[in-house]
């Protein structure tokens, strides 16, 4: 298979040249570059040919979400996958709008990071399910839109995103399973995500979320 070119930025040396070690264990994984620089990265990209970028959202001389926005101005098709503490949850709503596709918690292990980069390279998004739940529970909130979607697909959306299955939806909202599922489909349609986790990020990025 093609090797998956990667790039690593994050302020701290040695956790970038752990996960550097990491990855490069990994068949068809090939770290190209790392920098503790988010402009330098930026002025590298012409360059360098990029699929994932692992971006560490707190860095002091330009932070993850602007050095982000930034690349995928000059690389709109760069896959970005923010490496995060529990903490930087304030961030988690600002770095997906500017464009990130995945949250990878620092903590994690070698094998969620590989399922991370190979699910986010084929085009689809990934959580830590930590990240998940939070985003789900704390922070998002519905508000009333229903350009798309209707009232009840709004309300069912927020379910699905909460992780309640079709049986718990079904009881809650006292309906049919299969009504529950024909929702599901035209959420899905309407979204053009095929999980949970594309689901969040397009209902933030089209504003059918308010954050706290």
């Amino acid at each position: 298979m093609d090797e998956i070119n990667i790039v690593i930025i994050d302020d701290h040396d040695l956790f970038r040249e752990g996960i550097k070690l990491v990855l490069n264990q990994i068949e068809g994984f090939n770290v190209i570059f790392d920098t503790s620089n988010g402009y330098r990265f930026v002025e590298a990209l012409n360059q360098i040919k990029v699929d994932i970028v692992l971006m560490d959202i707190e860095m002091p001389a330009i932070n993850g979400i602007q050095v982000t926005i930034n690349a995928l101005k000059v690389n709109p098709e760069l896959k970005v996958i923010a490496l995060t503490m529990f903490s930087d949850s304030g961030h988690y709503t600002q770095m997906i709008k500017a464009g990130v596709k995945g949250f990878i918690l620092k903590k994690t292990n070698k094998y969620e990071l590989q399922q991370a980069i190979t699910t986010v390279h084929k085009g689809g998004n990934y959580f830590s399910q930590e990240i998940l739940k939070k985003l789900a529970y704390q922070y998002v909130n519905p508000v009333t839109r229903t350009e798309n979607l209707t009232s009840r697909e709004l309300e069912i959306l927020l379910m699905i995103c909460q992780g309640f299955t079709t049986q718990e939806i079904s009881d809650k909202l006292h309906i049919s399973n299969k009504t529950v599922e024909t929702h599901r489909t035209n959420i899905f349609i309407k979204s053009n995500v095929r999980n949970s986790a594309g689901l969040i990020v397009w209902a933030i990025k089209n504003q059918y979320f308010t954050v706290e």
